[in-house]
């Protein structure tokens, strides 16, 4: 049998999740010995839809023996997943639900699936540090991903399902980026309700937000008002051993939350439906972890 070929679409090249999900293909191209090509989005998807289909509409030697991708916008491309499996090219969706796999799957014995993270959990985990560090209650700064994000949405309903009664959110909008953050906050302190406001813990839905939001606060003219929000806790997502992790390590964020990059377990999954013929799950779950661990985790003081 020819060499398999992968293609790893990613969203960008400039987020750290996104760094080490490339990592992880590398990894487990070299592990599983077959050729790789990483290709980055730039954040768009019109763009992504474009250098997707270019590979499946390639001639047939050129042509990837399996796209694994992580989609920038709403969609997971459905017309270019069809376009994909008709021409025999494995399918796998990271850290998305897409509709039309189950349909896919029926129409084509093409390995088709999703493998993602666990983003209700993920949001549980966090909910469940917030209630660690205020046993009596309190206010979360809640700095969520974009509207339309899938993952956005399943992680605040997981933060909104664990998190007590007695704790309530003020929620901003961020776009994963530590720059969009910084201008949420920014925005925020703008207004006369936050200047009334009390804060008890910022919380994001990944580390680069709640580095932004931290840097929003720097910029604080009063020394006063700039170390009382700089002395909160600060909670992000992802936990990667060189952003997230460190930080923690040097009490820029008091927790986080580790999840495993995916395109690994993806490629494992297809080369063992292509190469050995094994029948796979419409979707896996990856397991995500507090770091530091919950009961670690002490009441503010």
């Amino acid at each position: 049998m020819a060499k398999l070929r992968f293609l790893v679409s990613l969203t960008t090249n400039d987020n750290d999740y996104q760094i080490e999900q490339a990592r992880a293909a590398e990894q487990a191209a070299k592990k599983l010995g077959v050729d790789l090509q990483i290709i980055y989005a730039d954040n768009d998807a019109i763009n992504q839809s474009t250098q997707i289909l270019k590979a499946v509409q390639a001639a047939a030697e050129d042509r990837p023996s399996a796209i694994v991708f992580e989609p920038v916008g709403g969609t997971a491309l459905p017309q270019v997943a069809r376009a994909a499996v008709n021409a025999g090219i494995g399918w796998a969706v990271l850290n998305r639900d897409a509709n039309y796999v189950p349909e896919l799957r029926k129409a084509s014995k093409t390995p088709v699936f999703a493998v993602s993270s666990d983003h209700v959990e993920i949001g549980r985990i966090q909910g469940r540090q917030c209630a660690a560090l205020l046993p009596t209650g309190g206010t979360v700064l809640y700095i969520q991903g974009p509207s339309e994000n899938s993952a956005a949405k399943e992680r605040t309903l997981g933060m909104q399902e664990a998190k007590p009664g007695n704790i309530h959110l003020t929620m901003l909008k961020g776009q994963w980026t530590e720059e969009s953050a910084q201008r949420a906050v920014r925005s925020w302190l703008k207004l006369t309700t936050s200047q009334k406001a009390t804060v008890d813990i910022i919380a994001a839905q990944d580390d680069s937000m709640a580095i932004g939001a931290r840097k929003a606060f720097q910029e604080l003219p009063s020394e006063i008002e700039r170390e009382r929000w700089l002395a909160l806790p600060y909670l992000g997502c992802d936990g990667l051993p060189n952003t997230g992790q460190s930080w923690v390590r040097s009490g820029l964020l008091t927790a986080t939350i580790f999840v495993p990059p995916n395109t690994g377990q993806a490629m494992e999954m297809l080369y063992e439906a292509l190469q050995n013929g094994r029948p796979q799950p419409e979707r896996a779950l990856t397991n995500a972890v507090s770091v530091p661990p919950l009961e670690t985790l002490r009441p503010r003081k």
